[in-house]
């Protein structure tokens, strides 16, 4: 087992990651969050395996009660319903304050598990399992929970961190190849920032090793201690995700979050002619993501207008300059929109 520290003071936390730690998964949520009830949440895919009941197993061992809530696969269930129904669940367990919620599932499961807990009694501890590539390297660190409304994408959310994340590498097996290409776009996103040999041992496609999962976690560990509340240099982690969230948007999320975010990186080389677009092209073509959107810059800014990353007539975006460095840049809106429909 590997394990990364997120040093955070009172939320400090740790990320566990090894092939078969969901057997574990109970004592291990005993020993860092010693809850006596746990409601355990996950989407209706996950629920097709032996997952839930794994991890159900697991802690049921340990002396802890474990309710279960299965809600309907994919993004139009990271909505107000499906939270509501979460927080309702909670209620109807008799979950208290020192009780635990847990996601087991991706990035979409963890969101919405991580915004029941931080209101359900005005704060409850949670724990992350992430079961895909893109929520272990990505959304299952740093604190970022919410749901979507129907003017766009994560409106409605709050800063709450993890009690601890639980990643079984194992579980990545049984994904698609469409879902696992989906995390190594944010693997290569971290590269793309920060870690020039890191995009070199993905570039020419996966799949990822432990190592390479905890260095992923690492790099976004770094910036979530520097900022943990997104104000200034955890923006970088925002690369390829404005146009990325309006692809997504745009498409009624038919485009998954992985593809629109390698899309949003090559879209954004592209109009700041970086001397990466050839290979970040490349990168993305072996590791079976796409390099074209179909969508106009008149669809996209529609979409545009209202992500939560502007503020008034401004709105601040991820510049790669090279592979390993970027630079945040902040634009008018009117800007944004002149440089997209001269160079896409």
């Amino acid at each position: 087992m590997t394990t990364v520290h997120v040093p955070l003071g009172v939320r400090t936390y740790d990320v566990h990651i090894g092939a078969g730690l969901l057997e574990k998964s109970g004592a291990l949520i005993a020993e860092a969050l010693c809850p006596t009830r746990v409601l355990l949440v996950a989407d209706s895919n996950v629920a097709k395996y032996p997952y839930v009941d794994l991890v159900r197993q697991s802690l049921e061992a340990k002396g802890i009660a474990c309710g279960v809530f299965i809600f309907p696969a994919g993004e139009a269930s990271k909505s107000l319903y499906t939270y509501e129904k979460i927080l309702e669940t909670c209620a109807g367990f008799s979950l208290t304050g020192g009780d635990t919620l847990i996601a087991l599932g991706g990035g979409v499961t963890g969101d919405l598990t991580g915004f029941a807990a931080a209101t359900y009694r005005r704060g409850i501890a949670f724990a992350q399992v992430p079961t895909t590539l893109l929520a272990a390297v990505d959304s299952s660190v740093g604190g970022k929970t919410g749901v979507n409304l129907s003017a766009g994408k994560n409106l409605a959310g709050a800063f709450w961190q993890p009690g601890l994340v639980i990643t079984d590498p194992n579980t990545f097996d049984t994904l698609p190849p469409v879902e696992y290409a989906n995390g190594m776009a944010e693997c290569l996103k971290h590269g793309v920032l920060f870690d020039e040999s890191l995009f070199a041992a993905l570039e020419n496609g996966g799949p990822v090793n432990v190592a390479q999962i905890a260095r992923n976690v690492e790099l976004k560990r770094n910036l979530v201690l520097a900022d943990e509340r997104d104000g200034g240099a955890r923006r970088m982690l925002n690369l390829g995700h404005t146009i990325g969230h309006a692809i997504e948007q745009v498409s009624g999320y038919t485009v998954p979050h992985g593809a629109a975010v390698g899309l949003g990186m090559l879209m954004m080389a592209r109009v700041f002619r970086s001397a990466i677009v050839d290979r970040l092209r490349t990168a993305l073509e072996k590791n079976h993501l796409p390099t074209q959107c179909e969508f106009t810059v008149r669809e996209l800014f529609r979409a545009l207008e209202q992500d939560k990353k502007r503020a008034g007539g401004n709105i601040t975006i991820v510049v790669p300059q090279k592979i390993g460095q970027c630079e945040l840049r902040t634009l008018s809106m009117k800007e944004l929109k002149r440089l997209l429909e001269e160079h896409l």
